[in-house]
């Protein structure tokens, strides 16, 4: 697997996230030696879910109002219903994940994940899959949707599930190794 040693990564999550899409990818960035930050509206722990139950909480690093994208070289955006739902109603929310899409920097979305990316508008004429509720969203929007484990168009990425996090963190890393190459 490609070195992500000096990678920069933001994760944005609010309450509400699926844990596993949080946690596993963070961890195994982290364990890549990426450095990773984890954005929400509030500094107040946020809510994990395990489908329909409460998890773990995590404490974010810094607010929304705090990022600067300019300093990471990824996003990654994990699923959970009520997290991107609410994450799509704020404005700083949708205009990290646009800036992100259109610097050609890897974005990652994993199930509930790429309903920011339909309301940042940037799926029109991409390939995308995910959490089979979302499909008609990304249709609407004008995305060509597959059902498939990781779906890699240009600087996206998309995953159905968290069965598909193993798949989607490779190839979220790939991408981010990409990036670091093409910097040296």
């Amino acid at each position: 697997m490609p070195s992500i040693e000096k990678s920069r990564v933001l994760i944005l999550a609010t309450d509400g996230f699926e844990q596993s899409e949080l946690f596993e990818p963070r961890e195994k960035l982290i364990e890549a030696g990426a450095t990773v930050t984890l954005a929400s509206p509030g500094t107040d722990p946020i809510q994990g879910m395990e489908h329909d139950e409460k998890g773990d909480t995590i404490t974010p690093d810094i607010t929304l109002d705090q990022v600067d994208i300019e300093q990471y070289d990824g996003l990654l955006l994990p699923g959970g219903v009520a997290n991107p739902d609410t994450l799509r109603t704020q404005d700083k929310a949708v205009e990290i994940v646009r800036n992100f899409t259109l610097s050609g920097k890897p974005v990652a979305a994993i199930c509930h994940g790429p309903w920011l990316l339909v309301e940042a508008d940037v799926v029109d004429g991409r390939t995308v899959t995910s959490w089979p509720s979302v499909r008609t969203d990304l249709a609407n929007a004008g995305a060509s949707v597959v059902d498939r484990e990781v779906v890699v168009d240009g600087n996206l990425i998309t995953s159905r599930k968290p069965d598909d996090i193993p798949a989607f963190v490779d190839a979220f890393r790939t991408a981010l190794a990409d990036v670091a190459t093409a910097d040296a």
